[in-house]
């Protein structure tokens, strides 16, 4: 058992490059990703215990609420959590302290990735992609030495209990907008989509993708197709897609990845 966990969702790789830099300054560091059911629930023995994900629709992506309360952590275990979000925070802060009782929480905003529902270049307060990555890296420094002295949060995360309602109504339009998924002349067959499905959402048929109703809405398929060539609906083919740069479509398809 390492001495450190970090549970990570990731659909765009963004978190990801967070944890790995926040587990760069802890050292002995394995990061469950939780973009499906986690491999490792048991955490009793690890010293820190951290969760690093994005907002989604006001909360939690996918079934991380889910996850988080089957997940066991030591009493005496220093927990912490830090967020990426575009607009707003939303309530998933507040959530995880409610199930595991947060020691120190952070957040970040970043550029958004949710294209199908808006521009990438959405952003509060608004910058250039290249400066809002800047700044979530000195973010996952400032948390990365935070965790590593034991610092406490002065006061627990907000409640946001309008966000938590909205959450709940996102999380319901995702088999529904699963329907609009496509993939145009420009797919090769490459099966990245495929392999990159954390619900196994999508299949090859004569080497052309065919999206099921099991979709979170990760958008990694649209995100990390080589050719840009998956769509939601239209509203998506003009806008620019935004996969972090230092994270390759199959480090998303680890279950964990260990950092010294």
């Amino acid at each position: 058992m390492s001495e450190n966990i970090i549970y990570c969702y990731s659909g765009s790789g963004h978190c990801l490059n967070m944890a790995k830099t926040i587990a760069s300054y802890l050292g002995d560091t394995d990061i469950v990703m939780m973009r499906s059911f986690p491999v490792k629930t048991d955490a009793t023995e690890a010293k820190r215990v951290g969760f690093v994900f994005p907002c989604y629709g006001g909360g939690l992506p996918g079934h991380v609420e889910e996850y988080i309360k089957a997940i066991r952590i030591a009493p005496d275990a220093y927990k912490f959590a830090v967020e990426q979000f575009a607009g707003y925070m939303g309530c998933g802060l507040h959530k995880i302290d409610e199930i595991v009782g947060l020691d120190y929480w952070n957040m970040i905003s970043n550029h958004s990735t949710c294209i199908w529902l808006m521009p990438h270049s959405l952003c509060l307060p608004p910058t250039s992609p290249e400066k809002a990555q800047e700044r979530v890296n000195r973010k996952a420094v400032e948390v990365g030495l935070a965790v590593r002295e034991g610092k406490r949060s002065e006061k627990k995360p907000p409640k946001k209990a309008f966000f938590a309602a909205e959450s709940k109504a996102f999380s319901g339009m995702h088999s529904k907008r699963a329907k609009k998924f496509q993939a145009n002349s420009d797919c090769i067959g490459c099966g990245t989509c495929a392999k990159i499905c954390p619900m196994h959402n999508i299949y090859l048929i004569d080497t052309k993708p065919v999206f099921g109703s099991d979709c979170i809405g990760c958008l990694s398929c649209v995100q990390y197709c080589p050719k840009q060539a998956i769509n939601v609906g239209k509203i998506t083919e003009k806008r620019e897609r935004f996969p972090n740069p230092n994270v390759k479509a199959m480090d998303l398809t680890k279950q964990i990845i260990h950092i010294d």
